[in-house]
């Protein structure tokens, strides 16, 4: 359901900022459904290190797009953006809002902004590899200049150490078409009308303190369990290696680091992925800001529906 019909809160933010608790609270309060817009939380397994809503909030407020998926499958952008679509349509069908909630930006925008994905240029996993290849051998910078000369306009957007983008437009490049082309017609109507909070805390200080509690309580409930579980099955769950929660714990496994040593990096590490969020979320427009640690999720989820009420009730 879109234009003026859509009843649509998008929640983002930093980790450890409170999103889950606000959008849980907004659900209770207008009966509402939490759509995820998480790209681990769709994993089934991986619990702990991904922050998943609990057994009991799961019960209590529909959740959807977590737990759809197996570690070793592919799980893209476009394939969440599809999903959340059909979901959204769902939710709205029924006459309640949507409360698409997470801390993946590129998801989010992609959904709210309208971009979408067409399969008249999906992926060629076999040119991949040759392209992923060439860069191990000979650097970025051949790629680059390949995509120059077919699309200066794209090519200029593009850093050397950005291989994931370099890959798929030098693919896009060898298959004849223009990268930029084809992310022009990639638009379509998106959700305009959304209401589009990011929680914060008034200070990097509160927040990095919240994160440190999280992970401290992430170890209590089993981290190193599940990361072990990971990297027992890393060949496969090639997505959950590279992810925040897990890869921090490999050197441990290996036996070239404490434990200790491999918490302290997951905080670091989840510091600076906050920092990162917290840059996307800020590039994008139409935000309202609100701050966790000087308001409580009721709070909060009272002064969005002040705000925004007639919109989404």
């Amino acid at each position: 359901m879109e234009g003026s019909s859509e009843k649509i809160i998008a929640i983002g933010g930093p980790t450890g900022s409170g999103k889950s608790a606000l959008a849980l609270r907004l659900a209770e309060l207008t009966g509402g459904e939490i759509v995820s817009c998480d790209s681990m939380q769709i994993y089934r397994s991986l619990d702990i290190g991904t922050a998943k809503p609990t057994a009991e909030e799961m019960r209590s407020v529909r959740h959807w797009l977590i737990d759809i998926k197996e570690p070793s499958e592919r799980y893209s952008v476009a394939d969440y953006v599809a999903d959340a679509r059909k979901a959204i349509a769902d939710i709205n069908g029924r006459g309640v809002a949507a409360i698409v909630c997470g801390g993946t930006g590129l998801y989010m925008s992609s959904l709210l902004n309208g971009i979408y994905f067409s399969d008249d240029h999906p992926a060629d996993e076999e040119l991949r590899e040759q392209l992923k290849d060439e860069i191990l051998k000979n650097g970025s910078g051949s790629l680059l200049d390949e995509i120059a000369a077919a699309d200066p306009e794209y090519a200029s957007k593009l850093k050397a150490n950005d291989t994931k983008r370099i890959i798929r437009a030098a693919e896009i490049v060898r298959r004849g078409a223009r990268p930029s082309e084809l992310i022009e017609g990639s638009r379509g109507n998106g959700y305009p009308d959304a209401v589009r909070i990011l929680v914060n805390c008034s200070s990097r200080d509160n927040l990095y303190r919240r994160i440190e509690a999280r992970c401290d309580s992430m170890m209590e409930a089993g981290l190193e369990q599940e990361a072990r579980y990971v990297y027992e099955n890393r060949d496969a769950f090639l997505t959950a290696c590279a992810a925040i929660g897990y890869k921090e714990f490999f050197p441990y496994f290996k036996g070239t680091r404490s434990i200790e040593d491999c918490v302290d990096d997951l905080k670091k590490a989840s510091r600076h992925y906050a920092k990162r969020q917290l840059t996307w979320f800020r590039r994008e427009s139409g935000f309202m800001t609100l701050f966790s640690d000087l308001q409580d999720p009721d709070e909060m989820a009272h002064h969005i529906l002040r705000q925004k009420g007639e919109i989404i009730r």
